[in-house]
C-alpha cells in the first residue's frame, strides 16, 4: 500500500498504525471532495438567507442562543479555537497527534461537517509533511467531544500554537511555513467542524489497543516459556477441552500455546514420571483468561474502527438534495458524546489489568522457593549471596497495583460542564489515557516474565524446550544477558518492554 485514500470509511487499526507510526502517505479521495463541497455549498445558502443556525452564526454551548452578526462570523470561529485551547499536561506523542490528524481528516471527508475541502486537505498535507500539532493530553471530558485537544490541533491549522516538524518542537506557523503550507483563515462553521468530535480519545485508545492486541499474544509466549521452566503440563490446552466451551479467544489462545510447545524435550522428559496432573491456575487457565482478554480487545477494536469513520461533530450538515426530505438539513445532535468509547476503554482496562495480574503470578511461581522446588530461589545461580530476580517480582507487584487503581472506571464519573448545558459527559479521554498507562505497565510485566522464564528454561539444560520457544529464548538473549550475578535490572526491564512494544517478538504472537 503506497498511500491510504480517505473517503470517510472506517479505518483498521493496522491502517491507523501505518500512518501514525510508519509514515504511510495519505490522500483525500475525489468523491470526498465532492461531498465536502456540497455540504459547504449548503452552509453558504443558509448564510445567504440570514437564517439563524447553531454553530454557523450563533455562540456555542450555553451561549447557543446568542446570534452573531455576519461580519463577525470568521472572528467567531477563530475565537472558538483560541478560547478552547486550554489543555494542560504533557503533549500527546507524535504518533497520537498524527492519528488525530488522520481521524479528523477522515471524518471531515464524510461531507457532513459543512467545511470547505481546504480543511481536510490541509490536515492531509500536514500528515504528509510531518507537521504534528503539540496537543496537551489533559483537559477533555469527552463531550462535546475532545474540545481542548482538538482546539490545539486547530491552532496549528490557523498558523498558531506549536507543532513538531520532523520531531522538532517549534511555533505552529513556522512549522507550516517550513513545510511549504499556508495556514487557513477559518470560515463560518469551520472552527466547530474541527473542534467537535472524539478524535483525541479515539487516537490514544486506538494506538493503545493496537499495542494491547500484540501484548496478549506475547503473554501466551511468556506463559508457555514459564510452563516449560516449571516442567508443567500442556494437557490443559487440548483442543477437546476448548471445543466444548467454544469462545473464539479461548480456542485461539489454546491453539497458540499448543503450537508454541510442540516437540519439547523438557515436556517429554517428565511426561511419564511426574505425578503432577494439574498446574496452578496461572498456568492451566491461560487459554481461558488470555482468550477472554482477546475477545474483549476484539470487541473494543470494532468500536474504535466504527468510530474512525463516523461523523462526530455538531451540527451535522445534510444537503437537501442528498437526503431527499423537506426537513432542515442542518441538524443538532450528540454524535460527539464519547460514551461508546469510554465504556470500551474501561472494559479493556479491566481485562488487561487482570491479564497482567495473571502474568505476575507466573513470575512469582518461577521465583518463589516456597512453591517451586524445581528451580533455585529467585532464579539465582548463587541464592543467598545473590538476590537474583527478587526485585523484578517486586517491581511487577508495584506496576500491578498501579493498574488496579487505573482500572477503576472513568465513564461513571460524569461532571456537568458549560453552565449545565453539557450536563452529562463521557470522560472518555481519561479512559483512553488510563488505558495507555495500563498497556505500558503490562508491557513491562510481560517483559519481566520473559526475562525470568528464559532464565528458568536455561536451568533445564541439557534438555531443550520446543523449537519455537528455543528461538524465542534466543531473541530474549539478544536483549538481556543471562543473570549470573547481581546487577541493576531497571534498564533491562525497560529494554525488554521496548522490545515487546517494537514487535521484536511478533514472530511468536501469530498463530
Amino acid at each position: 500500500m503506497n498511500s491510504l485514500i480517505l473517503n470517510g470509511q472506517p479505518l483498521t487499526l493496522a491502517e491507523i498504525e501505518a500512518v501514525a507510526c510508519s509514515g504511510l502517505a495519505v490522500e483525500l479521495s475525489a468523491a470526498a471532495r465532492v461531498r465536502v463541497n456540497a455540504s459547504r455549498d449548503y452552509i453558504e445558502q443558509i448564510l445567504a438567507t440570514g437564517e439563524t443556525v447553531y454553530g454557523v452564526n450563533t455562540g456555542f454551548g450555553r451561549l447557543s442562543d446568542v446570534r452573531v452578526p455576519d461580519e463577525q462570523l470568521a472572528q467567531l470561529q477563530t475565537n472558538l479555537v483560541r478560547s478552547h485551547s486550554g489543555g494542560v499536561g504533557a503533549p500527546l506523542s507524535i504518533a497520537e497527534a498524527r492519528t488525530m490528524l488522520l481521524l479528523r481528516a477522515n471524518v471531515l471527508a464524510k461531507g457532513a461537517s459543512g467545511c470547505r475541502a481546504a480543511v481536510p486537505e490541509l490536515l492531509v498535507a500536514m500528515l504528509n509533511a510531518d507537521v504534528s500539532p503539540v496537543i496537551p493530553e489533559k483537559g477533555s471530558v469527552g463531550a462535546s467531544g475532545d474540545l481542548a485537544p482538538l482546539a490545539h490541533l486547530a491552532l496549528v491549522v490557523i498558523g498558531e500554537g506549536e507543532a513538531f516538524y520532523h520531531g522538532q518542537r517549534i511555533p505552529g506557523g513556522d512549522a507550516l511555513r517550513l513545510a511549504g503550507l499556508q495556514p487557513l483563515a477559518l470560515a463560518a462553521k469551520e472552527g466547530l467542524a474541527l473542534l467537535n468530535g472524539t478524535q483525541a480519545m479515539t487516537a490514544v485508545g486506538a494506538l493503545a489497543v493496537s499495542r494491547a492486541r500484540r501484548l496478549v499474544r506475547l503473554a501466551d509466549l511468556a506463559g508457555a516459556i514459564s510452563l516449560e521452566a516449571l516442567m508443567g503440563t500442556p494437557a490443559a490446552f487440548d483442543e477437546r477441552i476448548h471445543a466444548v466451551r467454544p469462545h473464539a479467544g479461548q480456542i485461539a489462545a489454546a491453539r497458540h500455546l499448543v503450537w508454541l510447545m510442540e516437540e519439547s524435550e523438557i515436556r517429554e522428559a517428565h511426561r511419564t514420571h511426574d505425578a503432577r496432573v494439574q498446574d496452578a491456575y496461572c498456568l492451566r487457565c491461560m487459554p481461558q483468561v488470555h482468550g477472554a482478554v482477546r475477545d474483549v480487545l476484539e470487541h473494543v477494536t470494532g468500536i474504535l474502527e466504527t468510530e474512525s469513520g463516523s461523523a462526530t461533530d455538531n451540527p451535522l450538515v445534510f444537503p437537501l438534495k442528498q437526503t431527499k426530505t423537506p426537513e432542515h438539513g442542518v441538524l443538532s445532535g450528540g454524535n460527539f458524546h464519547g460514551a461508546p468509547l469510554a465504556y470500551a476503554f474501561d472494559y479493556a482496562a479491566i481485562a488487561l489489568t487482570d491479564l497482567a495480574g495473571m502474568v505476575e503470578r507466573r513470575i512469582d511461581r518461577l521465583l518463589n522457593p516456597d512453591i517451586n522446588e524445581h528451580l533455585p530461589a529467585f532464579l539465582s545461580p548463587h541464592a543467598g549471596l545473590s538476590s537474583g530476580f527478587m526485585i523484578a517480582q517486586i517491581v511487577a507487584a508495584s506496576l500491578i497495583n498501579e493498574c488496579q487503581v487505573l482500572s477503576h472506571p472513568s465513564s461513571t464519573g460524569s461532571i456537568p460542564t458549560s453552565g449545565g448545558k453539557e450536563d452529562h459527559v463521557s470522560m472518555g479521554m481519561t479512559g483512553a489515557l488510563k488505558l495507555r498507562q495500563i498497556v505500558e505497565n503490562a508491557e513491562r510485566i510481560v517483559g519481566i516474565e520473559l526475562m525470568c522464564a528464559v532464565q528458568g528454561v536455561e536451568f533445564r539444560q541439557p534438555l531443550k524446550p520446543s523449537r519455537e520457544i528455543g528461538r524465542a529464548c534466543a531473541a530474549v538473549r539478544e536483549v538481556v544477558p543471562r543473570l549470573e550475578a547481581d546487577r541493576t535490572l531497571g534498564a533491562e526491564i525497560e529494554a525488554m518492554a521496548a522490545a515487546v512494544r517494537s514487535g521484536k517478538f511478533d514472530a511468536w504472537s501469530v498463530e
